[in-house]
């Protein structure tokens, strides 16, 4: 178990303390929901806890294979739904690895990235297709959506 604290600062802004390390992050209320935007909203936070989540469960497998994905990063695109209630419509991810697509490792790692937790917890509705690039080569790989 991990505890997080979070404390309402007042004008739309919160800040939360991870329990273990003491470190801190604050959010803002973003500029479209009546925040000033200087900081992460919490559904910022959704959008950087997914691929944080996917490359740190990609680390383990490759840790295990002794691969190095030292400069593996990703976008991930955040859209919120246009109707209500509000909330996170889809999270598109594109990963790029700096691997051959033909690497003997691939399918484990694209499996470790769709199972990560954050990914299982996301609810069904919500879309998180997730795009594999590989370095070295100009094959593009869209895996399927998987919930």
């Amino acid at each position: 178990m991990v505890e997080v604290t979070v404390r309402y600062q007042g004008q739309l802004r919160c800040e939360a303390e991870h329990g273990p390390s003491k470190s801190r992050v604050l959010t803002d209320a973003p500029v479209d929901n009546h925040g000033k935007g200087e900081a992460f909203s919490p559904t910022d936070l959704v959008a950087a806890a997914l691929p944080s989540c996917m490359m740190t469960i990609m680390g383990i497998v490759a840790e295990r294979h002794g691969i190095d994905l030292s400069g593996m990063h990703t976008r991930t695109e955040k859209e919120m739904s246009k109707e209500p209630p509000r909330r996170i419509a889809s999270l598109r991810t594109v990963i790029t690895v700096p691997l051959a697509a033909d690497h003997p490792h691939r399918e484990a790692l694209e499996n470790a990235a769709h199972t990560c937790p954050v990914h299982k917890s996301l609810h069904p509705d919500l879309l998180a297709p997730i795009e594999f690039v590989y370095i070295g080569s100009r094959e593009r790989h869209v895996a399927p959506t998987r919930s």
